[in-house]
């Protein structure tokens, strides 16, 4: 039975809250992520796994600081000294969208580091590549659709197209890579990629219109005997109480706030032909604090409709929904007031922030309301305007903020393709 420690999505340089530890000079953000990977490097030379998989996207982008490549380094040496074979697979983020580019992982396959292994093109490993290890692994990382492209010599601009070849040629590179494997051991398959039915995290709104979507049966092949994911940032299985185990681990910390329900983990797998069992490893990384409060329900507290509440009014209804300050310490914590805009100077946000003074960061969002009957030109009828225009009106209305009306404005075209394409096929 081999066992194989399994994680993703690290992203360790997402310093976008907080402040700087005055020791180490990093931002205090990215030592919860070194926390959490110095969590699963130790338990993998502490419980001297065979194989430790890492399923892509180590930073936020492809030109990483020198600083974070240090980190990254340090923790991968490691298991380099501790002869624990290595795979490291190319993730999106790690990739430029040029063909021809260096990857921010170039530096272990360049210099050939003892151990470690990088999947940079799609690979057919087998023991001997492997340190010996009594296993096969069949490995895609993240290929641009720039590069498919490029190496196929395709013209076409068309998404759906290209992602059907793509997908085609992933099919046939599997099949070929099954008729060349030894039928005694087992197969591991893993790729960066989206498969069909996962669950999205907060990273889905920065997908929206780019990602190639794979489908779930290509990665349910039984001959697999566990697939490991990355790209996805929710922890799930995708093949729940069968064989193979299809296992996105998530993101080793929260990302953002789109990730403030999701638990984090990495995962480890008793790998044997035919029949694999899975651990989810729990890490307790940074919690995030979220709150929103609409001022315009205050009437339901004892206020007149008619009357305008007074500062000391609003900080009373405050009061009542706010959290605890011992609740606050330490987490990334963001209060959203919804309020109409007359309101606007009644707002004393001066003790707020002072209630929020433990918090490692505070975002405070303010979001007026005008209650205004949407106003069309003269020469316009609502019946003229395509409906993804109508909705940007609205959202545009109600003060929400131009990346929320992108995000909600593409997943609304999402839906009307979809729906357009269901009745072509009726």
């Amino acid at each position: 039975m081999l066992k194989i420690l399994h994680f993703s999505d690290a992203h360790i340089d997402m310093a976008n809250h907080g402040k700087r530890d005055q020791a180490s000079g990093l931002p205090i953000r990215v030592l919860d992520f070194l926390s959490a990977l110095d969590k699963i490097i130790n338990y993998a030379i502490e419980n001297q796994v065979d194989l430790v998989l890492f399923t892509g996207d180590t930073y936020r982008d492809r030109t990483p600081a020198p600083t974070f490549q240090r980190e990254w380094g340090k923790r991968i040496k490691r298991l380099s000294e501790a002869k624990i074979p290595t795979i490291l697979l190319v993730g999106n983020h790690d990739t430029s969208p040029a063909f021809g580019r260096a990857h921010a992982l170039q530096e272990f396959e360049t210099l050939a580091i003892p151990y470690v292994h990088v999947i940079s093109k799609p690979v057919f490993f087998t023991p001997p590549d492997l340190n010996d290890i009594p296993v096969q692994i069949i490995g895609l990382p993240w290929i641009s659709r720039s590069s498919f492209i490029s190496n196929a010599e395709k013209e076409t601009t068309d998404l759906e197209s290209i992602y059907g070849d793509m997908e085609l040629r992933y099919l046939n590179f599997i099949e070929n890579c099954l008729d060349e494997s030894n039928p005694d051991l087992p197969i591991l398959f893993t790729a960066h990629a989206t498969i069909q039915g996962a669950d999205y995290g907060g990273e889905r709104f920065v997908m929206l219109g780019k990602d190639q979507v794979i489908s779930g049966s290509l990665v349910r092949n039984p001959n697999f005997d566990y697939v490991a994911l990355g790209h996805i940032h929710k922890p799930q299985n995708l093949n729940e109480n069968a064989h193979p185990p299809v296992i996105y681990p998530g993101s080793i910390e929260r990302v953002d706030f789109g990730e403030i329900n999701d638990e984090k983990f990495f995962v480890v797998a008793s790998v044997e032909k035919g029949k694999t069992q899975i651990e989810w490893v729990p890490l307790n990384g940074r919690r995030f604090l979220d709150h929103t409060i609409d001022l315009r329900n205050i009437n339901k507290h004892g206020f007149s409709n008619e009357s305008i509440p007074t500062p000391q009014q609003i900080r009373t209804y405050f009061e009542e929904y706010l959290p605890e300050t011992d609740e606050i310490a330490d987490t990334i914590a963001r209060l959203q007031l919804k309020y109409p805009r007359d309101w606007e100077v009644l707002i004393e946000d001066h003790w707020i922030r002072e209630r929020y003074q433990s918090a490692l960061e505070f975002q405070f969002i303010r979001k007026p309301i005008v209650e205004a009957r949407l106003r069309l030109p003269d020469d316009q009828e609502i019946s003229s305007i395509p409906p993804e225009q109508l909705l940007k009106i609205y959202l545009e209305n109600q003060s929400y903020e131009s990346e929320e009306i992108e995000i909600l404005q593409a997943l609304a075209k999402e839906i009307i393709q979809h729906h357009d394409k269901m009745e072509v096929t009726e």
